[in-house]
């Protein structure tokens, strides 16, 4: 142990290459025990960490001294985030690390699907010599990519070299980005994937996108298309992709990730000679794990000797008198972005962020939180105060910040507006007693705690419309843990606000938007 030097404790096997820092000592402990974890952390400043070690409440509890929490790879899922921040422990990550890898495993599925390369190798194993398979030719094909974004656009790339012609789907990002790389960008996703040969899937899994290609998306593919997913299990529906290909207009099929990883052993897919599969393998290069390693021990090294502005999850970048007396506010600013972005059902490409009141310290940071929130559901990896502004500009959405004089009776409010190219969403609230409040959603004044699931209704003001959805919720086993009302407007509709024990599933959502009588519009937000 060297005297007053930061020590750093790596908990899972992750290669660090030959990388050095004199300033920090670094103990590598791959496979420890929770046990003995529990028992020696406390003397570390520093942990290193990937998928297995779970960093919890009562790990933290067990060290005082822990600083910085590093994450090798994308996920932080393992770590208590709300704990480390309450704690002051910066969490940091290393996304960019397996960008190429991913890329290159597409561009190889994409390969093997096309030339029917699995299904030729295990012909052969088995003892067959069956050249009457005909595959296809990458080159002068049309590629589809959903998402283009960090990884997506390394696809792009890569497909263009091989010749073939690239469209792309992304609400979230500019027409000057996809211009840049020689991608077509399409306004809706129907329009793209009638044009796509070959289609890719690049985007986070969330309420947006879960099921984003399903049977009716698939059925829009020219005939005889391929399709890969090398992203998260969901986008792509698995028992709709069945169907295409037990009927022939999808040809061949890729993925890399499941629904259920692993996949059951009686799953249809795992049967058909036409799927090629892989054991989600998108970061499983040498080199990619070498990058991790290497970055990642960098990142926290830096930010143990004061550098945040690499790789931090959670780290404000905001001084600590700023942080103590906007605290709340931040809260409520991530909680307002992350609603406006789930209730706006159209590309945003303005979010106008208005402080009203006297704050104890100037209250832009404020406007970060927004953007930060917003841009949360629609990335593969987290943002942070760092680098949410920069996100937002590379993708086309401009925020703006107002002060103003206390507005609505509230001492202090915060008002959020995202506009583009639909109807303006509007969310507005305040912290009332120490908690931040929703106090407003599109002009209907109504209150309540920013968590867990949401039925955000508007209804036709007519006996029963409650009743009515809580019938639906209670015959699904959804439990309403929280009710809120709002005045009729001048349009005969008012609004009603359901906090849920769970998310519904798509079958009740479904039943909720066919009570017309009473129902006007439903949107679920996710907290």
């Amino acid at each position: 142990m060297m005297p007053g030097v930061p020590r750093i404790l790596v908990t899972d096997t992750i290669s660090l290459g030959d990388a050095r820092y004199p300033d920090v000592e670094v103990v590598d402990r791959p496979g420890i025990s929770r046990e003995e974890l529990l028992a020696v952390v406390g003397d570390f400043d520093g942990l290193i960490t990937r998928s297995r070690t779970r960093i919890d409440e009562a790990l933290l509890r067990a060290a005082p001294k822990l600083k910085v929490i590093g994450r090798g790879g994308v996920g932080v899922d393992n770590i208590d985030l709300d704990a480390a921040s309450r704690r002051g422990i910066v969490v940091l990550n290393a996304p960019e690390a397996n960008t190429a890898s991913a890329a290159e495993l597409t561009v190889a599925l994409m390969f093997a699907a096309a030339r029917g390369v699995a299904r030729s190798d295990r012909q052969v194993r088995g003892g067959a010599w069956d050249r009457s398979f005909l595959g296809r030719e990458l080159a002068g094909a049309r590629l589809g990519i959903v998402g283009v974004g960090r990884i997506g656009s390394q696809v792009a790339r890569r497909a263009l070299g091989l010749g073939m012609s690239v469209a792309g789907y992304d609400p979230y990002v500019t027409r000057d980005r996809t211009d840049e790389l020689g991608v077509t960008l399409f306004d809706s996703l129907e329009s793209m994937l009638e044009r796509a040969d070959v289609l890719t899937v690049h985007t986070p899994l969330n309420a947006e996108t879960r099921g984003m290609i399903g049977e009716a998306e698939l059925a829009l593919l020219p005939g005889g298309a391929i399709v890969v997913n090398a992203a998260r299990g969901g986008i792509v529906e698995e028992e709709a992709l069945q169907r295409a290909l037990e009927v022939g207009h999808v040809r061949a099929a890729a993925l890399d990730v499941f629904v259920e990883e692993p996949p059951r052993p009686d799953h249809p897919l795992l049967a058909r000679e036409d799927v090629v599969l892989s054991a989600h393998l998108g970061a499983n290069t040498v080199e990619a794990q070498t990058r991790v390693g290497v970055e990642i021990l960098e990142r926290t090294a830096l930010a143990l000797l004061g550098d945040l502005s690499r790789g931090a999850v959670n780290a404000p970048a905001l001084a600590p008198a700023v942080v103590r007396a906007l605290g709340r506010y931040l809260e409520l600013g991530e909680a307002l972005g992350r609603m406006a972005s789930q209730l706006t059902t159209e590309r945003v490409r303005l979010l106008e962020v208005s402080c009203h009141g006297e704050f104890s310290e100037p209250p832009e940071p404020v406007a970060v939180a927004v953007a930060k929130g917003y841009l949360e559901s629609i990335l593969d990896e987290p943002p942070n105060y760092i680098n949410a502004l920069a996100i937002a500009r590379e993708r086309g959405v401009e925020v703006r910040f107002a002060d103003g004089p206390a507005r609505g009776g509230y001492q202090q409010l915060v008002s959020v507006t995202a506009s583009g190219s639909g109807p303006t969403t509007e969310v507005a609230g305040s912290v009332l007693g120490d908690q931040p409040r929703v106090v407003a959603i599109d002009g209907y004044p109504i209150e309540i705690r920013p968590e867990g699931t949401m039925l955000i209704c508007t209804n036709y003001d007519r006996p029963g419309a409650i009743g009515k959805v809580g019938t639906v919720l209670g015959d699904a086993g959804v439990n309403i843990s929280a009710l809120q009302l709002s005045r009729v407007d001048e349009d005969g509709l008012a609004m009603f606000a359901l906090t849920l024990d769970q998310v519904p599933p798509e079958p009740v959502l479904e039943l909720l938007r066919g009570l017309r009588d009473v129902i006007h519009s439903l949107r679920t937000v996710r907290l």
